[in-house]
């Protein structure tokens, strides 16, 4: 498949040719200083639309297979980030320089943190806190220097800063205990970190409690005098930690939970069919890839051999806090800046996809030094819904009954997930045997809490004894590039509205009722600060190989000035009949946590997505082709004691439990 992501073959051979060329001066991923070149990332580069289309509708050449390469160069007297394109894969032999549509070069302070610069910031950290060692241990029973089990931790928050250019973090401290983001220490530091010698960065900042101080020698001077307020926290139980998901209680019920409830089976086998990355499930059929920097994307999205899409991906992912503290009202996470697609880790058979699922690995070379293996990063699997895909009980109005006639309703799923740190995010496009696909996502995991203080009330909820869940807001950005009918389309929108007329066969009588009415085109909003998609529920542009994503990895630590910016993407002011169109869809929902938010946030309430659905597309419902459905019918009306049942499945579905015990891995090493 041209959409394929790249093997861990081609991940390396990738590596080796750049870092066999003189002129880029590329030093190891891990070696110790940030003043060096370095590759932080490579993924497949898509093949231009043009060039795909050709191939697989026209018998064209095979595109040019590629990768995109980003390069930190960071040895230089203007240090800066850069992305090349590499190929033709699988034995590369030429890059070139890809540029953004804005032509500007990516500023070395907007890049991704990598995992050596979190190390630095860890030793800069401890180095720095030492005087406060006493504070620490007084009030949290934690601490930093030479510590075994009751150490402390730290969570960083971005933007790193207040303008571009800046690279300084706030960092809440935490207890490391399980569910450690659940635990901080009341304590929060400003730390400068922008140059690329460690010995330079410092402390600008901290607060306590509920008060700022200009310096550590500030701090830990108060604290001696006994003049500092200590929030005193409780010793950590060694069981059943509040944080931790052990189980605890009993329902008043006194139903079992100490056995296995309902199951997902496939008592005849598999109904769908999975070639390398190509997904072939009833009428549909599609290319699949997993980013490392963005996660899922779907290619030449088909129903009954008829392209309805050429792509559909996730873009990006955010989260506004307001909060009371310096680093909740700070924080504003834009997850494909921390690499979203490639914290796809283990995935559970029997919990996070069924024990029937199809699990697939993923590959990712990103911050290290050849490709890791990610077990089980996505599974496949076919869904009992639970409801009808449609049914009817046709009355006879004597007691009985015309036909009965219904279908199951099922969707097959594609699932991964994204731990970015305390978020898990669930990922899912689901196909429905009548043509509509869903896109949607759970929010779960840990939230992003801050120390309590009564000042913090007014921006949250206290959900614990010393601990306020922040409010925020999710928004999720999906890039819908759909082809329908052929890739010259149109938008319309239908609006709804009350016609109150006459009503023609009762004199003097009115009807109230909907018309529909058509038009092309939206206006949109005026622009507002960033990220600028996050003021569109839906936004509709002429599709360009210069606007392939509305965000970009740099944008989290350079919102001010990011080089991809989706306000230019709509200010063309070009025409969208007739053209081939991209929809960016934005979903999302405002989350206020609370004490039900322990350990976990949970998933009901708080998923969102959209649903592609054919409008006239068909000539009738396309699920009719599947032989799941059932008709009932007497033979003897109306007294139905008799009757014919017509199945196109076995009578019986058979055995559906899997004996094997449940097994899990959770490693992700370098292959």
């Amino acid at each position: 498949s041209i959409f394929a992501d790249l093997s861990p073959e081609e991940l390396r051979a990738v590596r080796t040719f750049l870092l066999g060329r003189p002129e880029l001066g590329l030093s190891p991923s891990q070696a110790g200083t940030l003043a060096k070149n370095s590759l932080f990332l490579v993924e497949l580069l898509p093949p231009k639309k043009r060039s795909a289309l050709r191939f697989l509708e026209h018998g064209g050449a095979r595109p040019r297979r590629e990768a995109r390469a980003i390069v930190f160069f960071g040895a230089q007297a203007e240090p800066n980030v850069t992305e090349l394109a590499v190929g033709p894969l699988p034995q590369p032999s030429s890059y070139r320089v890809l540029a953004f549509r804005s032509g500007r070069a990516v500023p070395f302070s907007a890049r991704p943190m990598t995992r050596l610069e979190y190390e630095l910031l860890h030793q800069a950290l401890v180095a720095a806190l030492a005087p406060l060692e006493p504070l620490l241990l007084e009030a949290t029973g934690f601490g930093f220097q030479n510590c075994s089990e009751r150490c402390l931790t730290f969570s960083d928050i971005a933007p790193r800063g207040l303008g571009p250019g800046e690279r300084r973090t706030w960092l809440v401290i935490q207890r490391f205990v399980e569910g450690y983001f659940l635990h901080p220490a009341g304590l929060e530091v400003l730390l400068e970190h922008g140059e690329l010698d460690p010995r330079r960065w410092a402390v600008q900042r901290l607060w306590y409690n509920g008060r700022y101080f200009g310096s550590v020698r500030e701090l830990a001077e108060s604290h001696a005098r006994g003049t500092l307020p200590l929030a005193r926290l409780p010793e950590p139980p060694a069981q059943r930690l509040f944080s931790s998901y052990e189980p605890r209680g009993r329902f008043a019920s006194g139903t079992p939970t100490e056995v296995h409830g309902a199951k997902v089976c496939e008592p005849q086998g598999r109904r769908y069919r999975l070639r390398g990355n190509r997904l072939e499930y009833g009428g549909w059929s599609l290319a699949f890839r997993l980013r490392s920097s963005a996660g899922l994307q779907l290619f030449d999205v088909r129903f009954d051999g008829e392209r309805v899409a050429y792509e559909l991906s996730v873009q990006e992912a955010i989260a506004f806090y307001g909060g009371h503290s310096p680093a909740a009202m700070q924080t504003k996470y834009m997850d494909a800046g921390w690499a979203m697609g490639a914290s796809s880790y283990e995935l559970a058979r029997g919990v996070d996809c069924p024990e029937t699922a199809t699990f697939l690995d993923a590959h990712h070379l990103l911050d290290a030094d050849g490709p890791v293996r990610f077990r089980h990063a996505l599974c496949i699997f076919e869904l009992p819904t639970g409801v009808p895909l449609r049914r009817h009980f046709d009355n006879d109005f004597q007691g009985g009954f015309n036909f009965y006639a219904g279908l199951e309703g099922r969707a097959l799923v594609l699932r991964t997930t994204s731990t970015v740190y305390n978020y898990d995010y669930i990922w899912d496009f689901l196909l429905y045997p009548n043509g509509v696909l869903e896109a949607k996502v759970h929010a779960t995991g840990y939230i992003h809490a801050t120390f309590y203080t009564p000042e913090g009330r007014r921006y949250g909820s206290r959900v614990h004894s010393h601990l306020l869940g922040n409010i925020h807001t999710h928004l999720v950005h999906y890039k819908v590039d759909l082809d329908v009918a052929g890739s010259g389309n149109s938008f319309e929108t239908m609006d709804i509205r009350f016609e109150n007329i006459s009503n023609p066969w009762s004199a003097g009588a009115r009807v109230c009722g909907e018309r529909g009415r058509g038009g092309t085109g939206t206006r949109c909003p005026r622009a507002d600060p960033t990220p600028r998609f996050s003021r569109y529920h839906l936004a509709v542009t002429r599709r360009h190989e210069n606007e392939p994503s509305s965000s970009s990895i740099y944008t989290q630590n350079d919102p001010w000035d990011p080089p991809v910016t989706f306000e230019n993407f709509i200010r063309d002011n070009e025409t969208i009949e007739d053209q081939d169109l991209v929809a960016w869809v934005t979903v999302g929902f405002l989350h206020v946590p609370h004490a039900e938010d322990i350990p976990n946030t949970a998933t009901p309430g708080n998923a969102v997505g959209f649903f592609l659905r054919p409008f006239n597309f068909f000539n009738e419902d396309p699920s009719v082709a599947s032989r799941a459905a059932l008709i009932v019918r007497p033979l003897d009306p109306p007294t139905c004691s008799r009757l014919e049942i017509r199945r196109w499945t076995p009578a019986s579905p058979g055995a559906c439990v899997h004996p094997e015990p449940f097994t899990y891995n959770g490693t992700y090493r370098q292959v």
